[in-house]
């Protein structure tokens, strides 16, 4: 049985080869045109599989929490307790730009205007007379700087004037001091430093002006005037009397 097999093998094989050779004979047939023919069997696959998978994840995730808090507490406590008594006694004079430099007026002076104080203003002393006859005058300061009237002073008819502050600076009077009808006139504190008068003293019809006013110049002069005579002024009762007062 397995010779015949082998030998049908064998046979099978013979034919195959024949089959080929006669098969390598063969020729294709001139065309008509007796062009030879062309056998050309081109079987070209081409196959071009091309899988171009691009997955492109891009997870970005971007969390910014920003917590951001800010306290301030500023507690400013100020106490400030600032207790400032300031007692100021002083008697100024404003002299604004007067320097007393200007030293004895020659002659008589008399005043009826309030600019002829600021004339007189700067002269330490008067060789004549003053006489301030000024119904309408309110201010004497300007005459500061006067230390001494060389003959008389006559302060008269001044209905405007309340205070003969400015003639603070008089010492003496050569003879007569006269005061008259000055009816606004309260005191004659502006004639505190007065000590001398040589002649004669009048005070006299001064609505406004008390008599302890004229006693308390009196007291304070050195020397007893030549002749007192005080009356029709703004009678008071002066306590304690002073010493000159009639």
């Amino acid at each position: 049985m397995r010779k015949k097999i082998l030998t049908d093998g064998i046979l099978l094989i013979v034919v195959a080869v024949m089959l080929l050779a006669s098969c390598d004979s063969l020729e294709m047939p001139d065309r008509p045109d007796g062009s030879a023919a062309d056998t050309d069997t081109d079987t070209d696959t081409d196959t071009d599989t091309d899988t171009d998978t691009d997955t492109d994840t891009d997870t970005d995730t971007d969390t910014d929490t920003d917590t951001d808090t800010d306290t301030d507490t500023d507690t400013d406590t100020d106490t400030d307790t600032d207790t400032d008594t300031d007692t100021d006694t002083d008697t100024d004079t404003d002299t604004g730009l007067i320097v007393c430099n200007l030293g004895t007026y020659t002659g008589n002076f008399e005043i009826t205007t309030q600019s002829d104080v600021a004339t007189l203003a700067g002269y330490t002393s008067i060789s004549g007379y003053l006489s301030i006859d000024c119904p309408l005058c309110t201010d004497l300061s300007e005459l500061f700087c006067l230390t001494s009237v060389g003959t008389y002073l006559y302060i008269d008819n001044n209905d405007a004037l309340t205070s003969v502050d400015g003639l603070n600076g008089i010492i003496s009077v050569g003879t007569h001091l006269r005061i008259r009808y000055n009816d606004a006139l309260p005191n004659l504190d502006g004639l505190s430093s007065i000590t001398s008068v040589i002649g004669d003293l009048e005070i006299a019809d001064n609505v406004a002006l008390p008599d302890c006013e004229m006693c308390d110049l009196l007291d304070q002069l050195t020397s007893v005037p030549g002749y007192t005579d005080i009356h029709d002024n703004l009678s008071d009762s002066c306590t304690p009397v002073p010493a000159f007062c009639p």
